[in-house]
C-alpha cells in the first residue's frame, strides 16, 4: 500500500508550490521551477511513473527530463486527483471524492460527467456547491484543455474562474501555450487525456506503447516552445493496472446488507443498510481480504488515505466499507456502465496506481 504523502510530495502540493505558496522550495520540487520566470504545467492523464520506467525508451523527451516520482491522491482517480493538483488541497478537503460518489438526493454522480440516474445534473447538484474551494489560489490562469471538456459540470468544479483555451487537435496544444507565454502568462495549465482514454479501451501493448510515443512528441514540441527563463513541468494524475476481464461481481450475502454501490472498479464503496455496517465490514473482510485493503470510512480517514478528517458533508458522501483492490481485480457495480470494456483501471493504492511522474525541462 502507497498512502498519499500529502505533507510532502504529492500532487496536491505542486500547483502551491509553484505558485509560491509554499514558504521557500520544497525540496522534492525538482530544479529548474523555482526560479523560473514561466512556468507550464502539462498534466498527462493516466502516466503512471512505473508505466513510464518500463518504456523509458519509447519516451526519450520524459526521460531526460530532471525529477522523479510523487505521490497522488486517494482514490486515485481523474475526478479526485485534478482537482487536488488544481486546487492543492487533499480530498477531505476539497470534497470530490471520487469517480462516484453520493449526493445530497441519495443518487450516485458521476463526477467526471456530472449526471446521475435522472441525467444531468449540472442544476441539481450544482458544481460551484458541491466543490467551492478557488483552482490556483484564485488567479485565473489560462487552462489549455479539450474543447469538449469546457463546459461540463467537472470543469466547472475544478476549473471555476479559469480562462479557458480550448484545443480540438493535438497539434494545437504547443500552439496554444506558445501564444500565451508569447503574452507574458506567468503560469499555464494544460491538460491531456490521450493517456488514460487509450490504456482504459486496449489495456498494455502497442496501442499504450504508441500512446506513449504520442505524449512524448507533445512534450517534445512543448519544451521548443519554452522561451530563456521559462520551465515545463510534467505531472500525471494516477497510473494504471491491466484488469482485463478479471472482475469480480459481490456474492449475493454481501448484496444483501447493501443498499449502494459508489467509487470506481478498483475502489468500491459499499453502502450499508441501516444497522448492517459492521457485519458488512467483516463479511467483505472475508470475502475479499486476500485481493484488497478492507477498510470502514473511518479506518480509511485515519490511516491518512484521504489528507484529514472528513466534515460531515463530505463523510456522507461515501460509503460505509471500501474494497481498495490490492491485486489486479475490479469490483462490479451493475449501475455503472460505460461504452466500452475497461482493460486498464486505477483508483486504488498500489504503487502502480500511486506513484505519478514530476518531470521539468527549463528553456
Amino acid at each position: 500500500m502507497v498512502v498519499p504523502d500529502y505533507g510532502g510530495a504529492c500532487v496536491s502540493g505542486v500547483v502551491p508550490a509553484l505558485l509560491g505558496r509554499h514558504r521557500g522550495s520544497p525540496p522534492w520540487l525538482p530544479p529548474g521551477l523555482a526560479g523560473a520566470d514561466q512556468v507550464v504545467v502539462l498534466v498527462l492523464d493516466g502516466l503512471g511513473w512505473l508505466q513510464l520506467q518500463e518504456r523509458r525508451t519509447l519516451a526519450p523527451t520524459l526521460a531526460a527530463m530532471a525529477g522523479g516520482p510523487i505521490t497522488t491522491v486517494a482514490p486515485s482517480t481523474t475526478a479526485t486527483a485534478l482537482t487536488s493538483l488544481s486546487t492543492g488541497m487533499a480530498p477531505a478537503e476539497h470534497g470530490l471524492m471520487g469517480y462516484r460518489m453520493r449526493v445530497h438526493s441519495g443518487q450516485v454522480l458521476n463526477v467526471l460527467r456530472w449526471t446521475t440516474a435522472s441525467g444531468d445534473a449540472r442544476r441539481t447538484v450544482a458544481p460551484e456547491a458541491l466543490q467551492a474551494a478557488a483552482p490556483f489560489g484564485g488567479t485565473r490562469p489560462p487552462v489549455v484543455t479539450k474543447a469538449d471538456f469546457q463546459a461540463t459540470g467537472f470543469s466547472a468544479a475544478h476549473l471555476a474562474g479559469v480562462r479557458m483555451c480550448g484545443w480540438r487537435t493535438v497539434s494545437t496544444i504547443a500552439v496554444h501555450v506558445r501564444r500565451l507565454l508569447a503574452a507574458g502568462e506567468p503560469f499555464v495549465y494544460a491538460y491531456y487525456p490521450g493517456i488514460d482514454t487509450v490504456a482504459h479501451e486496449y489495456g498494455f501493448g502497442p496501442f499504450f506503447d504508441a500512446e506513449v510515443t504520442a505524449a512524448d512528441h507533445l512534450v517534445a514540441d512543448l519544451v521548443a516552445t519554452l522561451p530563456s527563463g521559462a520551465a515545463l513541468a510534467v505531472v500525471a494524475d494516477h497510473g494504471q493496472v491491466d484488469v482485463g476481464e478479471r472482475v469480480l461481481s459481490l456474492p449475493p450475502d454481501l448484496v444483501r446488507l447493501t443498499k449502494l454501490l459508489s467509487g470506481e472498479g478498483r475502489f468500491r464503496w459499499l453502502h450499508a443498510r441501516p444497522g448492517a455496517a459492521e457485519r458488512l465490514r467483516v463479511l467483505a473482510e472475508e470475502r475479499f481480504g486476500e485481493v484488497a485493503w478492507v477498510r470502514t470510512r473511518d479506518e480509511a480517514a485515519a490511516e491518512g488515505w484521504f489528507g484529514g478528517p472528513l466534515a460531515p458533508e463530505v463523510a456522507a458522501r461515501l460509503g460505509d466499507v471500501v474494497l481498495a483492490a490490492r491485486d489486479p481485480v475490479a469490483f462490479d457495480d451493475p449501475a455503472d456502465t460505460g461504452p466500452m470494456a475497461l482493460v486498464c483501471r486505477h483508483g486504488s493504492l498500489t504503487a502502480e496506481e500511486m506513484l505519478v511522474p514530476l518531470l521539468v525541462a527549463t528553456g
